[in-house]
This record gives structure tokens, sequence and C-alpha cells, in this order.
């Protein structure tokens, strides 16, 4: 990859990272919002978008310290390899998922390992 393609995923990198910090603090208002409702069936509403909210703010926590790995890697000369097989990711994939540290075959390899764990 050269120069100017790492320097396009960093700043896509960062412009993500920046996104989900404000995605996460309008999340936490929403959560910091919510009321008790006295009907059974508001309550029941209210607690459904709590849980969806929550689930919402556990990925793009998860997602930011992602982000941040991957501009180190792209700093580390690493960016756009896979970590297992040292094969180039591609531009493709990383287009649409800049964090990924797998490239699509090994992904694929790991996906069915784990499908045949949960079946047996």
């Amino acid at each position: 990859m050269n120069e100017e393609q790492l320097e396009f995923f960093r700043e896509l990198l960062k412009t993500q990272a920046s996104e989900v910090r404000e995605s996460l603090a309008s999340a936490r208002a929403q959560l910091a919002s919510f009321e008790n409702e006295p009907d059974e069936l508001d309550k029941a509403s209210v607690e459904e978008e709590r849980r969806m909210a929550l689930r919402f703010l556990d990925r793009q926590t998860k997602l930011l310290p992602k982000i941040d790995q991957s501009i180190k890697r792209i700093d580390n000369g690493d960016f756009g390899y896979c970590e297992v097989t040292g094969e180039p990711i591609g531009i493709k994939r990383l287009l649409l998922r800049p964090t990924a540290t797998l490239c699509a075959e090994e992904k694929q390899r790991q996906e069915m390992k784990e499908r045949n764990y949960r079946d047996h």
C-alpha cells in the first residue's frame, strides 16, 4: 500500500473515531433522559429502547479501540496485512471495514471453525 492510500485510511479512521465519540455522547445523553413510565405498555417500550441504546453503546465502545489500533498499525507499517497469514487484506475489504485485521480467506476459515464448534 502506498503512502497516499495509507493517509486516506488514516483520515478515514480519524473521521470514524470522531463520529463514534459523538454518537457515544449522544447515546449516553439519550440514556440519561429516559424516565420511568407508570403505564405498563409505556414502561415496556421504554425498557426496549433502553436495551437497544445500551447495545448500541456497547458496540460503539468496542469499536473505538479497534479504530485506534488500526491507526497504530498504519504508523507501524502493519496496516492492510492479515495478522495470521501476512497476506494483503485488500483495498475493497478495507474500504468496507477499515478496522479489519484478517484477510477475507482467514476470516472465512475462522467463521467456519466457530460454526463447527457451535454445531457440535
